[in-house]
């Protein structure tokens, strides 16, 4: 069985690191393995490229007239890809000593089609990090691409990414997938390191992640009627953020943010409170933007 091994960039130097880690990944049993660097960097990572010769370099073309995403990048990985099953890595992310091996197994065994692993902080835990209820599942319904492996057949299936998404391609393909019936595997044997970058590259991400968020239930409006159950924080910070006026006649209203504080009281409250008002501010700029085109039917293969 083939195995490709794709990371996708625009100018991260972190991607060095992460290409070293994933080289020194032993290939599983009765598996070849290649790794691929689709890159966007229009030649700025050059000595990257160069001091890694047994690494297969796609330069990404951009599509002219339209902006480069993440999705684009992607779906031009599989389309070069020679593996049967395709794992996605992120730049800036570091894998265990094992986690090609832990990742693929379920998949080279024949159990699964579709496998993802838990993804943490080098430091101290943030809001990126797979939560302590996901980390009790042995299945879940979605996952980011930074750290999962498919079987080849699932896109056959499914689709690719979604290149309308700037931002969350990776959930809105995952709940197709579950879509269709298909289980997503957690594999917690196969965790990575993801470096989230500066405090505000964080802000700028969440703000960019709510307004993806309120992108995938555009599309996915059969998922409204689960929304407090499942997705509870697309709801309450908008909810509170159009609230705010309240707090000039009732300032108390303000001690509504203690909850998030206190529940977050062991990883960066206050960070993470920011971070989740930011995201909830996305979500309204979304929802506000009237002029943008509405999602019907599935997604674009």
């Amino acid at each position: 069985m083939r195995i490709s091994v794709i990371a996708i960039c625009k100018h991260e130097p972190e991607l060095a690191g992460t290409l070293d880690a994933v080289l020194a990944q032993p290939a599983p049993a009765g598996t070849t393995v290649e790794v691929l660097v689709v890159d966007a960097s229009e030649g700025r990572l050059d000595a990257i490229r160069q001091a890694r010769p047994s690494v297969r370099w796609l330069d990404f073309a951009p599509i002219p007239g339209v902006a480069t995403t993440i999705p684009h990048q992607r779906n031009a990985g599989i389309a070069a890809a020679e593996g049967d099953v395709i794992a996605f890595i992120d730049a800036a992310c570091t894998p265990s000593g094992q986690w090609l091996e832990h990742l693929v197994a379920p998949i080279v065994a024949g159990e699964e089609q579709i496998v993802a692993g838990p993804v943490r902080s080098p430091g101290a835990a943030n809001v990126y990090d797979t939560s302590a209820d996901l980390l009790a599942q042995r299945y879940i319904d979605e996952c980011p691409t930074g750290n999962v492996a498919i079987a080849r057949s699932v896109f056959d299936r499914v689709g690719v990414f979604d290149e309308r998404f700037a931002y969350g391609s990776d959930i809105d393909f995952a709940w197709r997938v579950r879509d269709a019936r298909i289980p997503i595997r957690h594999a917690l044997d196969a965790p990575i390191a993801h470096d989230w970058g500066t405090p505000r590259r964080q802000l700028t991400r969440m703000y960019r992640y709510g307004a993806a968020r309120a992108r995938l239930y555009r599309k996915h409006r059969g998922r409204l009627r689960s929304i407090l159950r499942t997705d509870p924080v697309v709801v309450v910070y908008p909810v509170f953020l159009l609230g705010l006026p309240l707090a000039v006649v009732f300032p108390p209203y303000l001690l509504l943010l203690a909850i998030p504080v206190v529940r977050n009281r062991g990883s960066r409250p206050l960070a993470s409170l920011a971070e989740h008002l930011v995201f909830g501010a996305g979500v309204l700029r979304e929802l506000s933007d009237r002029g943008r085109p509405r999602f019907r039917g599935a997604a674009a293969r």
